[in-house]
């Protein structure tokens, strides 16, 4: 896939067949469009071109918004890119791209730059200038400036069950295992490990401390999760914790994981953690003993499923 970090970087070598959205999570219906974007290029002799943009234009439109988002931007075109796609534009959206009216983002965007033979689009999907046309301008922009307009029906999205917002919403909630259908792959997060008080190897339960670079990055509610990852070609497994450390009074978020038949070095490496199950809340013990006895039954709980897998 080639990855393009403006639209003035794309060059238009023949015609295009074109998608247009945010594609936060590039979950299971996301990838039913992308899939007819791929087909509908192949047989026309034409590029596939998914069109998206960064920052995510709530970030940019709504100044009270602090929107979390299921992929970072990485995640996304690695995603994309997996799917088959030819061509991913990640567009930088600002307040001047945003004042384009519907009409010149049709003809400056669409037919000028992208060189389009068809977009495939979702039923409510609305451009221009406030938002304020939608499919039946574009098809009506279709007919005056020569590509074809296909909609993605309400029924087809519907019989889906999934959205972006679905999926965020299950991910706070710790429903992860829903999450997980809805993607159709585990929800991930990477990050460097850091040190932290190195309080969890006093107890025998020495944790890898994960930051995550990206501020938007959606991180599931506190609680303790089953998480594996892969390291130097090898898959670990392991049960996380997510939260402010009541017990030992801390005073801040943190993600720490504790790899199990695993003791090697990984201070300052980038690793990346999928989760597969919620365990249970993060709660408060009255002692180091009574923390301990439960994150043993934790890992017992984690072992059973691993083994089921």
């Amino acid at each position: 896939m080639k990855l393009f970090h403006s639209l003035s970087e794309y060059k238009a070598a023949k015609k295009s067949i074109v998608t247009i959205g945010t594609f936060d999570g590039v979950h299971i219906g996301h990838k039913l469009i992308l899939e007819k974007l791929i087909q509908n290029a192949k047989e026309r002799d034409c590029e596939s071109v998914v069109l998206t943009f960064f920052p995510h234009p709530r970030m940019v439109l709504q100044e009270s918004s602090d929107v979390k988002l299921i992929n970072t931007i990485e995640e996304k075109s690695e995603l994309i890119g997996n799917i088959g796609i030819e061509n991913l534009i990640i567009h930088p959206f600002d307040q001047k791209f945003s004042r384009l009216t519907a009409e010149e983002f049709v003809k400056t965007i669409l037919v000028d730059l992208l060189n389009i033979k068809k977009i495939i689009i979702g039923y409510d999907h609305r451009f221009g200038r406030n938002r304020t046309a939608n499919i039946d301008d574009l098809i009506v922009y279709g007919k005056q400036y020569d590509f074809e307009v296909e909609q993605i029906s309400a029924q087809e999205i519907n019989d889906n069950a999934v959205s972006s917002t679905k999926i965020r919403n299950a991910i706070l909630e710790g429903n992860i295992s829903l999450a997980n259908k809805y993607l159709g792959y585990n929800y991930t997060f990477s990050g460097e490990v850091v040190k932290g008080k190195q309080l969890g190897r006093t107890i025998g339960f020495p944790t890898a401390n994960i930051q995550i670079k990206e501020s938007y990055k959606l991180i599931p509610k506190n609680g303790v999760y089953i998480v594996k990852s892969n390291y130097d070609g090898n898959t670990i497994f392991g049960m996380m914790n997510i939260g402010n450390r009541p017990t030992v009074n801390g005073e801040h978020q943190t993600i720490e994981v504790n790899f199990f038949d695993f003791n090697e070095d990984i201070y300052n490496k980038i690793i990346s953690i999928e989760i597969l199950d919620f365990i249970r809340e993060e709660q408060k013990f009255d002692s180091l003993d009574s923390l301990k006895s439960q994150l043993n039954k934790d890992q017992q709980t984690s072992s059973s499923y691993i083994s089921k897998i």
